[in-house]
């Protein structure tokens, strides 16, 4: 007569089953990261997803400085607020950008400004270039702005803050459009597309507080 097996084999051999085949999709994963299979190609120096990586830094990089003048200058809780929120997540999305430069092998900055948006990198450059400033990008302020900014408190700051800000925002949102269309990384197309949407948003947002402070806007980039 046959002996009934030990309570618990049965229950055995589905979980070491269960566990070799994870141990196997893990092994096979492992084996096709270091053969090349399926692994998307690093982005190169001139590709959209580098440019618009180093571009966009810089832009975010000049709104957070214009940002971070705000607690010393202003004494308006929304504006104040605002700058917060804009220097917070401008600088958490330029960190992001710079690490996927760094894991690309790439440095932070150099090459040709906005030439990988091809016919596009010329279309808006007016305020670079009627201010004497070729390197600009659009919407973003001129040396001569940002220390008259720096001069101002009270709501003289806060007008002249959303002014540019204002603008520095228009200027950067078609970089990110055509980043979240054109990028083949799905990280860099999904923070452009982010980019886009926010900027936009805060664009609505900033109108409405110039228009009550008295304020009217810059011309768009």
């Amino acid at each position: 007569m046959t002996e009934p097996a030990p309570a618990g084999r049965g229950l055995l051999r589905p979980a070491l089953m269960a566990v070799i085949a994870v141990a196997l999709v893990l092994l096979g994963g492992g084996l096709a990261v270091a053969l090349g299979v399926g692994r998307t190609p690093e982005p190169s120096a001139d590709s959209v997803d580098a440019g618009f990586s180093r571009d966009m830094s810089r832009h975010h990089l000049q709104g957070v400085e214009m940002a971070n003048l705000a607690p010393d200058r202003s004494r308006d809780p929304e504006v104040r607020q605002l700058a917060f929120d804009i220097s917070a997540t401008q600088t958490n999305q330029v960190g992001r950008m710079e690490g996927w430069l760094s894991l690309w092998g790439l440095p932070p900055s150099g090459g040709q400004t906005m030439a990988w948006m091809g016919g596009m990198a010329g279309s808006h450059s007016g305020h670079s270039m009627d201010m004497g400033q070729s390197d600009l990008m659009p919407g973003m302020a001129t040396q001569g702005e940002l220390a008259a900014l720096r001069n101002l408190t009270g709501t003289d700051f806060d007008v002249e803050f959303l002014r540019l800000m204002i603008r520095h925002h228009q200027g950067g949102k078609e970089m990110a459009v055509y980043a979240a269309a054109h990028a083949d990384v799905p990280a860099v197309r999904r923070l452009a597309g982010t980019i886009a949407d926010t900027q936009t948003a805060e664009v609505t947002t900033m109108a409405r507080m110039l228009a009550a402070r008295g304020g009217t806007p810059l011309p768009a980039p």
